[in-house]
């Protein structure tokens, strides 16, 4: 199963020009048609193309004389930059960095209302903050806050220290930010080197009967460690977020240990999935079983789902596995999780619960949606485009039978997904909970409520829920990002701009920093003492894509780590897939 590198679809520099190399999808064999058909054979081979010209719309693209000539819908639509806008985040970003850099530099955390820093083991930090935000300052072309990380990752990175790491934050965050700081700095080799000695003492996680990665792992020891507070169990989104980026560097260092052990965890989740294409959160790393647990496309579930589109389109479209495990899913979100508010009819998904009944186990449906899930929307409409296409290219927006029915009927409920997604920030302060509960028809509701979801246990301001959190978090602005590349449609920068502005009016502190919420709901909320990575890596990088124009990193030729890190598309030209 060796890997032989070849180029990939981009290479270097930022803004990217569209590629002449991009991926052309196989060409079938041609096959010599027999020379007579029976009755019944061309009875058969008429059904068979009336099923498929169903399948793929045909009867769509016929009948819609609006249509536009097939050679028109291949015209590259090129989107404008907001200078000023794009400009007011990269002030933001380095307001948040500068704050950093006085009080914490070098440690993972940052705790802006104490000014100090925190490191995730008492043996030291490995630089999350600083790591996962390198790749943000070259996209922004931010020399000095560049020159600044660069040296540190240079000359004062040490991956030696006797501590358990999470297996599935230090790949997304540390992993995934040192191979975009390499591609995207014209291939500074300080990056790759970090990032192949990282991979390598991470690479013990993997060591399990069934291939599974334990959810920690000693950096100084090369050991995998068991995560105490779930003894031999693994979050199923945790080990199925490992894939883009450990493909990636087995692409670049032509090492098979580094794909084989991605993939491996990949065909121990296949194997032991449930028919319907949905997964339980949790697995057992000893057995491979998933454990009777929640199926939530929010925490423990999220990125499963992200890393299977994410997977197939990142070789190439070449490894049908993925697509297949993603079609799948995603009918099965249609068809189970998929409901409608009760006043204002907003789309949302909901949770499976499981539940034991009279010695048999059922499942209830929870009206609760995380934040998290808003990554789902964009993921939708960029699945439709690129899965269920008719034809190579899809215009800006999709036009009329440009997509098949599977593809309208994804693409139409991310654009829904996402108008929920925005209007759970309608609070108090303009910033959305952590989670949103929905009202049901068992509620019993006397009157229409304004909302047609609602923060549960939140009714006094003086207690805030726990759900009443904000966290800085990026989906949102990440599904608007995608939404606008693919439409084109100024509502979706109004939409991120109305959220850039409620940060800016409530988190930003004004002794440096921007700070968590408690409570939304809540105009003069508590402050929390913390500033999570991910505001710098993904929720301003996600605001300033919004605002730039599409030329730059085009969503044709990179693919978006879970933790935004931009990784570039590739072929691999041998290798097969182990399914």
């Amino acid at each position: 199963m060796a890997t032989t590198k070849s180029t990939p679809n981009s290479n270097n520099p930022i803004p990217k020009k569209p590629s002449s190399d991009s991926v052309k999808p196989a060409q079938q064999d041609n096959v010599e048609e027999p020379p007579t058909f029976g009755r019944s054979a061309i009875l058969m081979l008429v059904l068979a193309l009336a099923i498929y010209a169903y399948q793929t719309n045909v009867f769509n693209l016929l009948s819609n004389t609006n249509v536009p000539p097939r050679e028109n819908w291949e015209e590259d639509v090129v989107l404008s930059a907001d200078i000023p806008k794009r400009e007011e985040v990269v002030e933001a970003f380095k307001y948040a960095w500068a704050a950093y850099e006085r009080d914490a530099m070098g440690n993972d955390e940052y705790h802006p209302l104490s000014k100090k820093g925190s490191n995730l083991t008492d043996s030291g930090g490995i630089g999350y903050a600083i790591i996962d935000s390198i790749d943000t300052m070259l996209i922004m072309g931010l020399e000095k806050e560049y020159n600044t990380a660069r040296n540190w990752v240079a000359n004062e990175l040490s991956f030696d220290h006797d501590g358990n790491f999470n297996t599935f934050e230090t790949t997304i965050r540390v992993l995934g930010g040192l191979l975009t700081a390499y591609h995207l700095s014209d291939e500074d080799p300080i990056f790759l080197e970090k990032a192949i000695e990282l991979a390598d003492r991470m690479l013990p996680a993997f060591e399990t009967p069934t291939g599974l990665p334990f959810g920690m792992v000693n950096l100084a020891k090369r050991e995998g460690v068991d995560d105490p507070n779930y003894a031999g169990l693994v979050s199923t989104a945790e080990a199925s977020t490992l894939q883009l980026e450990l493909k990636y560097l087995s692409f670049l260092t032509d090492n098979d240990n580094y794909w084989d052990k991605a993939e491996g965890a990949m065909k121990a989740i296949k194997a032991a999935a449930l028919p319907h294409g949905l997964v339980p959160i949790y697995l057992n790393a000893q057995t491979g079983q998933f454990l009777v647990s929640e199926i939530r496309l929010g925490s423990r579930g999220d990125s499963f789902y992200e890393y299977l589109l994410k997977q197939f389109l990142q070789t190439g479209k070449s490894e049908s596995v993925y697509l297949q495990m993603y079609k799948q899913a995603m009918d099965s979100v249609h068809s189970n999780l998929v409901k409608k508010g009760e006043t204002h009819k907003l789309t949302y998904t909901s949770e499976l619960l499981p539940e034991r009944q009279d010695g048999q186990m059922t499942w209830r449906l929870s009206p609760k949606q995380d934040h998290l899930v808003c990554f789902l929307a964009g993921s939708l409409m960029l699945g439709a485009t690129t899965t269920e296409a008719i034809h190579e290219k899809v215009s800006v927006p999709p036009r009329p039978g440009q997509l098949t029915l599977t593809g309208q009927k994804d693409w139409e409920l991310g654009v829904e997904l996402l108008k929920t997604c925005v209007d759970t920030y309608n609070t108090a302060t303009g910033l959305a909970a952590e989670i949103v509960h929905f009202y049901t028809s068992d509620d019993g509701l006397q009157a229409h409520p304004e909302r047609d979801w609602y923060i549960k246990g939140n009714e006094i301001p003086a207690q805030p829920s726990y759900d009443a959190r904000y966290l800085l978090r990026p989906e949102t602005v990440e599904s608007l990002f995608i939404a606008y590349r693919l439409t084109g449609d100024e509502q979706y920068r109004a939409d991120g701009w109305r959220i850039f502005q409620a940060i800016q009016k409530y988190s930003r502190l004004e002794s440096g920093g921007y700070a968590s919420l408690l409570n939304v709901d809540v105009v003069h909320s508590i402050k929390i003492d913390k500033m999570e990575t991910f505001f710098m890596s993904e929720t301003l990088k996600y605001l300033y894509l919004l605002f730039s124009e599409s030329t730059l990193l085009p969503l044709d030729e990179y693919v978006f780590n879970t933790e935004a890190h931009p990784l570039p598309m590739f072929t691999p030209s041998t290798r097969t897939s182990f399914f």
